[in-house]
């Protein structure tokens, strides 16, 4: 605690990550803080994560080794123990006894309730990947959109069902009322039964979208102090100042995990929109009024060059591409 105000949140997670193994190459800020670490917090770190859990610590033989080795230093006879007179010394010694035990009780209920030590499982996707499916040790599905990281420690299940998710990704969780499942996502955490949902972190200003298909699912704030239950059909969103809940009316919300877009008359900068969520393409009206056309049509994965030739067919329009960027223009 003594660096609880030298660190940011960004160091201290940089520290976490090199503490847990998870960063094999130490970094140049690694270095300078174990350099200026006095308690050697890294090396009882590492003694701490390799005690055998298991091991039953035997607390009255230990305490009566402790006693004794403070009795021999004393120079304290058996016959005078009953006119013990403690000094300074000796009751510092058991007050750091004392402290080491409290020490270890804390330690353990962290390790309990957050899952560290334990080694993370991490799968992530790039700019060119989507709708990976990822298969959890309890059975349940995530399906992860592109830019996105998924986290979860090697106690899954045991203590817990609890992920780290960092983009977007649409889950499906197997029923277990004794275990919920929990999804911690930046600025807000998403606590279920059982259920389908989808869940977006990297919206403006960090704020958390959640949609549920079905079921129902609890939306809170890392502080716990907003709090919204969302039933299926409903987006809830939090991170601003004030929490939101609405009906979806996005046929096309879950799209980029299926593919499949739909569209009855929404115009084309809607579709724009879309196709820039679910294929990753970027397209450009040089003619603004080409936005406010409308389109009823379906598009079932299909070529991105296939795509913009129909939209193109649809209205008489040009295209060209510089790039990555499609260019569509009145003919």
């Amino acid at each position: 605690m003594t660096h609880e105000d030298k660190y940011d949140s960004s160091e201290w997670q940089e520290l976490a990550r090199h503490m847990s193994e998870e960063n094999k190459d130490p970094s140049e800020f690694f270095q300078k803080f174990l350099t200026e670490d006095k308690y050697n917090t890294y090396k009882q770190w590492k003694e701490l994560k390799n005690m055998d859990e298991n091991k039953e610590i035997d607390v009255d033989f230990a305490w009566n080794k402790v006693v004794s080795r403070l009795n021999k230093e004393s120079n304290l006879s058996v016959s005078n123990q009953r006119k013990v007179f403690f000094t300074g010394r000796i009751m510092m010694r058991i007050a750091a006894v004392i402290l080491i035990l409290l020490s270890l009780g804390i330690v353990t209920l962290y390790t309990v309730r957050t899952g560290f030590p334990y080694k993370k499982t991490v799968i992530s996707t790039d700019i060119n990947e989507t709708n990976r499916k990822v298969i959890l040790p309890d059975g349940s599905n995530v399906f992860l959109n592109r830019n996105t990281y998924l986290a979860y420690r090697t106690n899954y299940g045991k203590s817990g069902r609890n992920v780290e998710l960092k983009g977007e990704a649409f889950f499906e969780i197997s029923a277990d009322p004794d275990n919920p499942f929990t999804v911690y996502a930046g600025k807000a955490r998403i606590k279920v039964l059982g259920t389908s949902f989808n869940v977006i972190t990297n919206n403006p200003e960090s704020e958390v979208e959640v949609f549920v298909e079905t079921g129902h699912v609890m939306l809170s704030d890392n502080s716990g102090k907003q709090n919204i239950l969302l039933d299926s059909g409903y987006v809830g969103t939090i991170g601003s100042e004030i929490p939101g809940k609405k009906l979806n009316n996005d046929p096309n919300y879950l799209a980029w995990n299926k593919g499949l877009l739909k569209y009855d008359g929404q115009t084309l900068d809607v579709v724009f929109r879309d196709l820039e969520r679910v294929y990753d393409m970027k397209i450009v009206a040089d003619d603004p009024e080409i936005l406010d056309l409308p389109w009823a049509t379906t598009i079932d994965n299909q070529p991105h060059d296939t795509i913009i030739r129909l939209i193109c067919a649809s209205f008489i329009l040009g295209y060209s591409k510089d790039g990555d960027v499609y260019h569509l223009t009145k003919k």
